[in-house]
């Protein structure tokens, strides 16, 4: 529908040059159509003695030299400086036994307009609070909008225009839905700590989100938004960043299936890379000890290097022999009392020994082998075994 339409000429027409234009207008009334949100009465050579029709959810607002006078609600009135104080400021010279004034009358609708449609016309850039990559996202759904202050949308929007209707406010303000969509999106999942990928479970809670926001810039202009729902939240799988996204979310969902966290899935990568080059011991340590803090396993890695390091300060103090140091990154499962324990690394596997928990024929397991096997048919557990004595012979037999 199109602001004007000067083809008309039955009386409603905002430039016609009907009778009316020349004597007074005695009946002020309705005559747009059925969707106009606010529609100016096209003559202005208004008489006191004239009778405003306002219909049930409508307001009749007169405006004088771009000011608001007065506002009417639904009834049928007869106007006059008795029962309408404003127009004492209003009336001109006498005319005819009736007193002429002339005033704009605008006709504004109070209903409830629902299902208008909103979306971004182009992505809105996203800046993901839990990932830190930019994701362009496209939003959509429906809101309802209400006047509540006929003064406050004439003197803040309608201006000049003789009509204001449903399409034009979405078009005022489609700009503005689309600022407070990515604004308002932004800070929700900053505060409620989500990915923008999973930003479609919450489309509830976004929707009053967005709406309470958005209801602080309509109030200006007499208007409040009755219902604001974001039907979806879309994204492109293909975009780079969003790959990245789905990517860790489907390592984190493996590694939670699994039963295992990150840290310890980099320490079984330390290790099972240690069990590959058994024969740098000394260097692996280093490497363990620079990889353990560098990728935050300092917690079991690092004690158990400390602990360690300090054995083998005490060993030397007492000027006691020491087996070789072995291999610290390497670490076994052991069969305990047919239970499955650890993993130990070789410094714990030590002490076991020395107390008896640990034998030759102590069943052990580490990353690379392909079952389980004795104690002393592993390589780098037989100096665990050097310093042992053997079991004591059997008494001699005495003969009597």
């Amino acid at each position: 529908m199109s602001l004007f339409n000067k083809e008309r000429t039955d009386g409603a027409t905002h430039d016609g040059q009907g009778e009316e234009r020349k004597g007074l207008i005695d009946v002020i009334k309705y005559n747009g159509e059925a969707d106009e949100l606010v529609w100016k009465f096209p003559y202005e050579n208004i008489s006191t003695a004239a009778q405003l029709v306002v219909n049930q959810s409508q307001e009749a607002v007169f405006v004088k030299g771009g000011a608001v006078c007065d506002v009417f609600g639904p009834g049928t009135k007869t106007l006059s400086a008795n029962n309408i104080p404003i127009l004492q400021k209003l009336v001109n010279l006498p005319f005819g036994g009736k007193t002429p004034f002339t005033a704009e009358v605008w006709f504004v609708s109070k209903t409830v307009r629902r299902n208008l449609k909103f979306g971004t016309s182009v992505p809105i850039e996203l800046l993901d609070p839990l990932y830190n990559v930019a994701v362009p996202v496209r939003s959509f759904g429906e809101f309802g909008v209400q006047v509540t202050d006929s003064s406050a949308l004439l003197t803040q929007m309608v201006g000049t225009l003789h009509l204001f209707t449903t399409e034009d406010i979405i078009e005022q303000f489609r700009s503005l839905i689309a600022r407070k969509l990515s604004t308002c999106i932004g800070k929700f999942i900053v505060r409620q700590k989500v990915t923008v990928v999973e930003i479609g479970a919450y489309l509830d809670e976004v929707s009053n989100f967005v709406r309470d926001a958005i209801n602080e810039e309509f109030a200006q202009y007499g208007l409040r938004i009755t219902n604001f729902d974001v039907a979806s939240v879309n994204f492109d799988k293909k975009d780079p960043n969003v790959q990245k996204i789905l990517d860790s979310q489907s390592e984190a969902a493996k590694r939670r299936m699994e039963g295992y966290s990150y840290q310890q899935e980099r320490q079984f990568d330390i290790l099972q890379g240690a069990a590959q080059n058994e024969g740098g011991a000394g260097q692996m340590m280093g490497a363990g000890m620079g990889m353990g803090m560098g990728f935050g396993i300092g917690g079991m890695f690092g004690q158990q290097m400390g602990n360690t390091a300090n054995v083998m300060n005490q060993q030397a103090q007492q000027a006691q022999p020491i087996p070789p140091s072995p291999p610290v990154a390497v670490q076994y499962l052991a069969l305990i009392n047919n239970v499955q324990q650890g993993p130990y690394d070789l410094s714990v596997l030590q002490q076991m020994t020395q107390n008896g928990q640990l034998t030759r024929q102590t069943y052990v397991w580490k990353a690379g082998m392909a079952q389980w096997d004795k104690a002393e048919n592993c390589a780098d557990l037989q100096v665990l075994f050097g310093n042992v004595p053997p079991p004591p012979p059997p008494p001699p037999i005495i003969n009597t």
